[in-house]
């Protein structure tokens, strides 16, 4: 359910959705985390709910000790008006057997706020990749049927390509095929739910590894950013026009203690 954390808020006519996957890397999330910081995008509620682990924190895009001293918690939404943008970052994962409940929740959420579209930021296990998914760009697309028409000519411009379905049984039958995302958390049912019930929607994935992600987050941040123009880049490989939060200088710990040498 969501909660304003002021007045009765509503999304701007319009309005996009972006949210992430709790994902391989977890870099849907850590994308979101630089279109937030980048953007100072103001926090108008959050996401009261069972379905995710609870969490609390200090305020992760702090810029003074005053609004350092905010808390956070699993799942905060965030505006900006002049770009007709809303953002639902998730930050802890789904309890076990409550993926269900959640997305029903969204789903609800989605079509009483009226989204004009949906993008979900996803990644995939880069080492369950099928032989047609070694070569070429590591970014796949999904769209909805009912997005589908808006779409179809930039993403044939952008000349991204769409994500791969793979054989059920592979060398026994190649002919049954299915959409798999392995490692991409609940991207898939997510995607088959707003499929069936009529919600534009997008799914923007990256195939990764375990590790560190950041380059993986600036990389399909870029890679989303030719679509949406969230920010206008010099070229596509320019990073430095995102900002990293003040949260990202703790993400791998405090470094080693020096008393250890």
């Amino acid at each position: 359910m969501f909660v304003p954390t002021g007045a009765d808020w509503c999304p701007p006519a319009e309005s996009t959705l972006l949210m992430p996957a709790v994902s391989v890397g977890n870099v849907g999330q850590l994308a979101i985390d630089l279109i937030i910081s980048t953007l100072n995008m103001t926090k108008v509620g959050y996401f009261y709910t069972d379905c995710l682990v609870p969490m609390v924190g200090n305020n992760p895009y702090a810029t003074n000790d005053d609004n350092a001293k905010e808390l956070c918690t699993n799942a905060e939404v965030y505006t900006l008006p002049s770009k007709n943008l809303t953002v639902l970052q998730i930050r802890s994962p789904l309890i076990k057997k409550k993926s269900r409940c959640f997305r029903q929740a969204l789903l609800s959420w989605i079509k009483k706020s009226v989204f004009a579209k949906v993008v979900l930021l996803s990644s995939s296990h880069a080492y369950q990749r099928d032989d047609q998914q070694l070569f070429g760009t590591p970014f796949r697309y999904l769209v909805t049927p009912a997005l589908q028409p808006f779409v179809s000519d930039v993403i044939k411009e952008l000349e991204w390509k769409e994500m791969e379905t793979v054989s059920l049984y592979p060398v026994v039958n190649d002919e049954d095929k299915k959409m798999s995302v392995p490692g991409g958390g609940f991207t898939k049912h997510m995607f088959e739910d707003c499929s069936s019930q009529g919600i534009k929607m997008a799914v923007v994935l990256k195939f990764c590894s375990e590790g560190d992600n950041i380059p993986d987050a600036f990389s399909l941040l870029s890679h989303l950013n030719k679509w949406l123009h969230l920010v206008e880049l010099p070229n596509e490989n320019v990073t430095s026009q995102w900002k990293m939060p003040v949260s990202w200088r703790l993400l791998f710990g405090s470094g080693l203690p020096p008393a250890l040498f």
